[in-house]
């Protein structure tokens, strides 16, 4: 499946309607579709078809008319979690409140990323040009780093703070494990909030600066350990 479809439908997909589809048609796709974005998340992209088809209560036929193959399920399961994560950046924009904004995009992309750890890189090495993961990239980034200066000009965010700092954070959360999703997610919540904490202006010392920053980008958090 080409790109710009799987942007199309993720695009309809936060209506949680896809144009041409009945009802009960959108409904299973939208189930194939969240079944399949966890069963990825918590054992990779080689899951069965037929398991995710047991998993979402529909048949195999059903999910074959759906989705031909595995790599357009594939393809769709990442666009649908690529447009989320693009929404939180905008809604996080619309925001009035300039730190509660930064705060969300952070508490948010970091939960994302806890849940679906397994997901994204292995997409992003078996599928890399499936869907514009560039484009979308540079637009999160501008968004970040808006909401980053609109941070730091309301005195919330310490000037000290750099937009590479984010993948810095992402790394952090990514190293936490348990003996269960719900846990690792509680605890990846629980460090994010140490770490937003962190970053408050009136928690930065003047006279102990930070060590200098250092470029990071997304390859380099694809390459962290899992």
């Amino acid at each position: 499946m080409g790109a710009r479809s799987s942007r199309m439908r993720a695009a309809s997909a936060d209506s949680g309607e896809v144009p041409g589809l009945r009802a009960d048609a959108a409904h299973n796709r939208n189930r194939i579709v969240e079944v399949a974005r966890t069963l990825f998340a918590e054992r990779g992209i080689d899951v069965p078809m037929a398991t995710i088809a047991r998993h979402a209560r529909v048949g195999v036929a059903t999910l074959y008319r759906r989705f031909p193959t595995r790599e357009s399920l594939i393809t769709e399961a990442f666009a649908d979690q690529f447009a989320a994560c693009l929404s939180v950046v905008d809604e996080a924009l619309a925001d009035p409140d300039p730190w509660r904004g930064f705060c969300s995009v952070i508490e948010k992309i970091c939960a994302v990323q806890t849940v679906d750890r397994c997901f994204v890189p292995a997409f992003v090495t078996a599928f890399p040009d499936a869907v514009d993961i560039e484009r979308g990239r540079e637009r999160a980034m501008w968004g970040f780093a808006e909401l980053t200066r609109r941070a730091k000009q309301s005195g919330h965010l310490r000037a000290d703070f750099a937009t590479d700092d984010l993948t810095l954070l992402l790394m952090a959360t990514r190293g936490i494990t348990a003996d269960s999703p719900e846990r690792t997610l509680a605890a990846s919540r629980r460090l994010v909030a140490y770490l937003l904490n962190s970053v408050r202006a009136d928690h930065a010392d003047p006279n102990e600066p930070l060590p200098p920053s250092v470029p990071l980008s997304v390859h380099d958090l694809l390459r962290s350990p899992r």
